[in-house]
């Protein structure tokens, strides 16, 4: 083993799950940089470091040092110590103060913020706050390494030390000696895994019961993930036996205790976290109650359609009428249908007769982008979910049974989104005289959290559904409409192209070159074309990995988009000013959630915070906390559900064959607003088109609705696919490229 010490000059790449570092550091007496490879996550710019390893030579990046073992140490230099200092390590110091205090100090600096910090009033421009600050951080700073050097000695990442001390303070140690596997419990991030690998290196046995209760929590918390509201018991106890290699008996104990102390909830075969359990049951009881709830008739005698048509000046067909009678006529219902096929318009047709009954509506959507689109197809203010139910941080939902929203009429829009938590907590705060109608298109992707909350309703058949089919012929004249009902019909789309279409194929087989083309489409020709600002063209792509996949493509079109070059480092990402940003898990204290978008507004070095910008409203982040957001210049289709965008481009490639189902392709040309562009293989387009994949949920909402939960353990809870011979596909893929390549 080599020893070297080293100044980090910069960070060329960060793995947030593995803390694998891609580092430039400054050795002694070597002229140029040094490539330092190794797990050495959330080292600052200017941290000296003394490492054990070994030269390699890697045939694609060259000579680099790969680091073994490694241990922090102050800088000695007052370069290293102005670099340390100026990295933003220490809040209060940027580079421009670790400049003048250096200059003051000179080597005695950092024992001078150690012992005797009143002396940086010496330095011009530092007051009272700043050293106050100073202090604050230093002092932070310090028990974080401790965190760090004691969970090094485990072999985790330095990458979690500052996530575990915001949760637990300088009980941090503490807390992992008692238990490892809380931090799975509370801290986000933090897995069962990486929980695990700490308690076995602790010695922990196999069959330890807090292992088993721990893994039993990941299990469940997985398929949750996955979207499931519950797991049988067989299948719970068989996935757990797997993950930890442990007996039967243990786990079946440590089950046993956790439903014995309401941990975990059983119901027949069904086991439960509790959260999902009471928002199935709640969800199902509050929707009987609120059908159930008798109310007045709105209308003396029957509603007067043409006069609503007359004020509306829009013409209803009779399956939108129908649709509009049933609104009045119930106290719950359900309005469905693809795009084109007059949604909105029949939406604003019950909101019109809502309104000649003088109904006070509410309007409401689970995004702040779907609540915005509402808002401008109605005319009408429409909230978020969230925030219709005025939830905060401190005291959650502030609308709920105790006190119920007030209005007669609740029309929610895109509840293929709404997942079973979030539809609890709305029929919470539904009183039983309200009037709730659901918008979605079930044909979309589910829900990203557990349950499959319209789907559901609508197979209860214990509500209204009107379902709209018919696409009207100002729809038809879109290629986007048609082949979007073409694909969720199972039929190949249009892919012929044309100066007046706004749906385009590009044919191109080679990752590499279709990655290289979306940032010259984004960049350069959609714009010039539309004439369309950068901000409306957005990049949906199946997966987060691969060359097309969204994690290369974001750092693509960062380099090519925004040339900004202040910005701070976290989870392999450089966020800059001007970066479009999205949040990736709910964060109900900054409350942001799961999907927002925003853009980077403010970037400050010294604080080592970013300010986002999620449509006007600023939230401020942490360097520690920006493994919660990634950016955005490219997301998931899964990710883009509730929005739309003017201009959207989709890979379709067999590089993500794994992820090519019907509904996705469908969820994705239904984002656009304008134009679409899919690029990459036509057998790949073809193979998601003819791939319905039907995975089902583990729920029991519908069985809850109809009063036949028992009939529940009859349900299928795996995959159902529909496949066809691989020489009948390669058949039609033929068929279908002679048939578009004109």
């Amino acid at each position: 083993m080599i020893k070297i010490r080293c100044v980090i000059e910069g960070i060329t790449f960060q793995n947030q799950e593995n803390g694998w570092s891609v580092l430039k550091v400054r050795v002694k007496d070597y002229n140029d940089p040094v490539t330092l490879v190794g797990s050495l996550l959330d080292e600052p710019v200017g941290a000296v470091l003394l490492c054990e390893g070994n030269w390699k030579v890697n045939k694609k990046y060259g000579r680099q040092f790969e680091v073994e073992t490694y241990e922090e140490v102050m800088p000695a230099t007052a370069y290293g110590i102005e670099k340390y200092l100026g990295s933003g390590l220490v809040k209060g110091i940027g580079p421009k103060f670790a400049h003048l205090i250096v200059e003051r100090f000179g080597t005695d600096t950092i024992a001078v913020i150690e012992d005797d910090i009143e002396r940086l009033y010496e330095v011009a421009g530092i007051g009272k706050k700043r050293v106050e600050k100073i202090r604050e951080s230093w002092e932070k700073q310090k028990d974080i390494k401790n965190v760090m050097l004691f969970l090094q000695q485990y072999g985790v990442s330095t990458g979690f030390a500052a996530k575990i001390y915001r949760v637990y303070g300088k009980e941090s140690i503490d807390t992992v000696n008692k238990n490892p596997y809380k931090l799975a419990d509370d801290i986000w991030g933090i897995g069962f895994k990486t929980a695990d690998g700490i308690a076995t290196k602790m010695g922990y046995e196999k069959n330890d019961l807090r292992r088993c209760r721990s893994g039993l929590l990941y299990t469940l918390n997985e398929l949750a993930d996955e979207g499931h509201v519950f797991a049988r018991e067989d299948q719970l106890v068989s996935a757990a036996v797997s993950l930890l290699e442990a007996d039967e008996e243990p786990i079946r104990t440590a089950l046993s205790d956790m439903l014995t102390t309401e941990d975990l909830i059983a119901e027949g075969e069904a086991i439960y976290l509790p959260p999902f359990y009471y928002s199935e049951k709640g969800t199902a009881r509050k929707l009987l109650n609120l059908v159930q709830a008798q109310s007045p008739a709105l209308f003396e005698g029957s509603l007067d359609i043409e006069a609503i048509q007359r004020k509306s000046g829009i013409e209803y067909d009779d399956v939108q009428i129908a649709a509009i009678q049933q609104a009045v006529e119930s106290k719950v219902m359900v309005l469905t249908g693809g795009p084109g096929t007059g949604k909105t318009t029949t939406t604003q047709g019950i909101i019109a007769a809502f309104r000649e009954a003088h109904l006070h509506i509410l309007l409401a959507a689970p995004t702040g982008r779907a609540a915005k689109r509402m808002s401008e197809a109605t005319g009408m203010e429409a909230k978020t979910i969230h925030r219709l139910l005025e939830y905060n941080p401190m005291d959650g939902y502030k609308r709920n049974d105790e006190n119920p929203l007030d209005g007669d009429a609740l029309i929610v829009d895109e509840c293929s989104m709404i997942d079973i938590i979030l539809m609890n907590n709305l029929m919470k705060a539904i009183p039983e005289h309200m009037r709730l109608i659901l918008v979605g298109d079930i044909d979309q992707l589910p829900s990203v959290g557990a349950g499959n909350v319209l789907r559901d309703i609508i197979d209860s058949e214990m509500i209204p559904v009107i379902r709209l089919t018919r696409i009207f012929r100002q729809a038809q004249s879109s290629r986007i409409v048609m082949n979007a009902h073409a694909v969720n019909q199972g039929r190949f789309p249009d892919i012929s192209n044309g100066r007046n279409t706004d749906f385009f194929f590009i044919r191109n087989d080679d990752p590499e070159q279709v990655a290289g083309e979306i940032v010259k489409l984004v960049r350069d020709r959609l714009p010039k074309a539309y004439g369309q600002p950068l901000s409306n063209i957005q990049v949906l792509t199946p997966m987060q990995r691969s060359v097309v996949g969204a994690g290369n493509l974001n750092l693509l079109l960062q380099e090519a988009l925004n040339h900004n070059t202040a910005g701070i480092s976290r989870g392999g990402y450089t966020y800059k000013f001007g970066d479009r940003v999205m949040q990736i898990r709910n964060n109900y204290d900054k409350n942001v959630f799961n999907g927002d978008i925003g853009i980077v507004a403010k970037v400050d070095l010294e604080d080592r915070t970013l300010t986002i910008d999620f449509d006007g409203r600023m939230v401020e982040y942490d360097a520690t906390e920006l493994d919660e957001v990634t950016l955005a210049y490219a997301t998931t289709i899964h990710k883009s559900q509730g929005s739309e965008y003017p201009i959207v481009i989709i890979p379709v490639l067999m590089t993500h064959y794994v992820m090519l189902q019907r509904n996705l392709i469908y969820t994705g040309i239904t984002r656009a607003k304008k134009i679409c562009v899919l690029i990459g293989q036509t057998k790949a387009l073809y193979y998601a088109v003819k791939n319905l994949t039907v995975s089902n949920r583990n729920t029991l909402l519908k069985e809850r609705l109809r009063g036949t939960v028992s009939d529940a353990d009859n349900a299928q809870s795996s995959p159902v696919q529909y496949s066809i011979p691989d020489s009948q596909y390669y058949s039609m893929v033929a068929e279908s490229e002679e048939g578009y390549s004109k």
